[in-house]
């Protein structure tokens, strides 16, 4: 079975010159996969394109084997949620009038809300442990509070694809692990696909199932956290000696950076 989202020979960029360069990257299907490397390589780029964002200036995006730009748009978000970096909430909204939005894409002219919106709302409260402060009003949130609220938005949204551009961005650790868990818990659950661009090594190996690394706008690797993250790897694309070890909890990669007092330098 080919995989539901992949791209073939893309060439992304902003009219400049290409940000990503002639990339092939297949998403397992019912995984978790995160895209790790350093700041410009190209990450968000290629998530962008894979939500449609961006148009490839060669190549394709292929969604259910076909090119996702020939897919109309209302059924693209039917198969795709994306959480984009620093989202705004609009100024007042409350956190179900947010998770709400996630049903946009189910809505037609002349069909009123419904029993099977009001449902997908609430389960999607229910799971981002958001039910109790659904009337809360998001801007008065804690940080980790407003990333559930917009998780269960895209949640809401129904998707068997979620893609995710730094989740944990400006969180701090207890609430990092905090959505990391509950992407995890989504994806044993209900069997649904997780793309996320990451930059923590560590919530990349212990998370996910793929890995594809990105270097100067290609794929410098991709497969499982063990394959990937090598310290030779590590050493090429991000420029940084480090030891990888075993994990003594998930037993996946540890990566140890080898500077500080008796580190390579």
């Amino acid at each position: 079975m080919s995989p539901t989202l992949q791209t073939r020979g893309a060439v992304i960029g902003y009219g400049g010159p290409p940000i990503v360069r002639g990339v092939d990257v297949a998403i397992p299907d019912g995984e978790i996969t995160a895209i790790v490397g350093p700041n410009g390589c190209g990450k968000s780029t290629l998530l962008r394109a894979l939500v449609r964002l961006l148009s490839p200036e060669e190549g394709t995006v292929l969604l259910d084997g076909e090119d996702i730009h020939r897919t109309p748009t209302r059924e693209v978000a039917r198969r795709i949620g994306l959480l984009p970096q620093s989202p705004i909430a609009p100024a007042g909204i409350t956190v179900k009038e947010l998770v709400a939005r996630g049903r946009t894409p189910h809505q037609k002219v002349l069909r009123p809300w419904s029993a099977t919106d009001e449902t997908a709302v609430m389960s999607a409260l229910h799971s981002t442990a958001l039910t109790d402060i659904q009337d809360a009003v998001v801007d008065e949130l804690s940080g980790g509070q407003r990333q559930r609220a917009w998780i269960a938005m895209t949640l809401a949204q129904n998707t068997p694809l979620m893609l995710l551009d730094e989740p944990t961005t400006y969180l701090d650790i207890a609430h990092q692990y905090d959505v990391m868990d509950l992407l995890h818990r989504l994806n044993t659950r209900d069997d649904r696909t997780i793309v996320m661009v990451v930059h923590d090594l560590q919530q990349a190996a212990r998370y996910a199932h793929h890995v594809i690394a990105m270097h100067e706008g290609e794929v410098a690797a991709a497969g499982t956290p063990t394959e990937v993250l090598t310290a030779e790897l590590i050493r090429t694309v991000f420029g940084l000696e480090a030891r990888v070890l075993e994990d003594p909890v998930t037993g996946s990669p540890l990566v140890v950076p080898a500077h500080g007092p008796g580190g390579v330098r």
